[in-house]
């Protein structure tokens, strides 16, 4: 299972917030750069890099640091928040992302997410399922949907979709746990999904539990930066993969 730091930016800082909401914000560092680095220097090899001010301003807007990042480490990032149009793609991809994840987009914008299937192939884009109650939330969180989140990620399953993030809103910088429950359910419904746990991680004994349901790789935020998880233990935990 691969493990997958979160760093999430706003104003181009290091921030995390607790169920989406932007009002719980709190600046873990001012310089992303230095924190994807301390993640490498620890065996790291991905990051999933949220744009918290595109997903407000519903287009890239953090884009430079995605550059500084890939420039600069060997971290292959999954890039999303705020990707609506095609242009928006050409820049995460052009300022280094090695994959993108599309949420918002995917329920409301059905054509041009499909479309990114076609042109860029499963391997780069990303269905991100953000679920409360089993029902999609898309707009940062900010709204839910009628969607339901099993036939959801099975109906792009059917486009082609093999990355799936799965984030458990209730969950989400709670550091309660993730929802081993959802997780199990979805993979006991659905084959061949490659499925990324997110949400909620708390602490390290969790993750051989993901592992074990199946999970392709888990992101892990606060977890981290509260120092419940050690970077040590998470290079400890790759080392003993390889």
């Amino acid at each position: 299972m691969r493990i997958i730091p979160a760093i999430d930016i706003i104003d181009g800082k290091c921030v995390r917030l607790s169920k989406g909401d932007y009002d719980t914000k709190k600046i873990y560092n001012e310089n992303p750069l230095e924190v994807a680095k301390e993640f490498e220097d620890h065996g790291i090899q991905y990051l999933h890099l949220v744009d918290l001010d595109g997903a407000k301003s519903k287009h890239i807007v953090n884009h430079k640091v995605l550059e500084q990042i890939a420039a600069k480490t060997s971290l292959k990032i999954d890039f999303g928040g705020g990707l609506k149009t095609d242009e928006d793609l050409r820049i995460a991809f052009e300022s280094g992302a090695n994959q993108i994840t599309g949420g918002s987009i995917a329920v409301k914008d059905e054509e041009t997410f499909k479309s990114w299937i076609t042109k860029f192939g499963n391997q780069k884009i990303i269905l991100g399922a953000d679920a409360q109650n089993e029902k999609i939330a898309v707009s940062g969180w900010l709204e839910e949907s009628d969607k339901e989140l099993i036939p959801f990620i099975q109906g792009y399953q059917r486009e082609g979709i093999t990355y799936v993030i799965c984030t458990d809103i209730s969950k989400d910088g709670m550091l309660e746990g993730p929802s081993f429950d959802l997780y199990s359910k979805i993979l006991s419904q659905t084959s061949n999904l490659k499925l990324i746990a997110s949400g909620g991680i708390s602490t390290f004994d969790e993750l051989p539990k993901l592992a074990e349901l199946g999970c392709e790789g888990t992101i892990i935020g606060k977890a981290i930066y509260e120092n419940r998880i050690s970077l040590k233990q998470l290079e400890n935990y790759i080392l003993s993969k390889v």
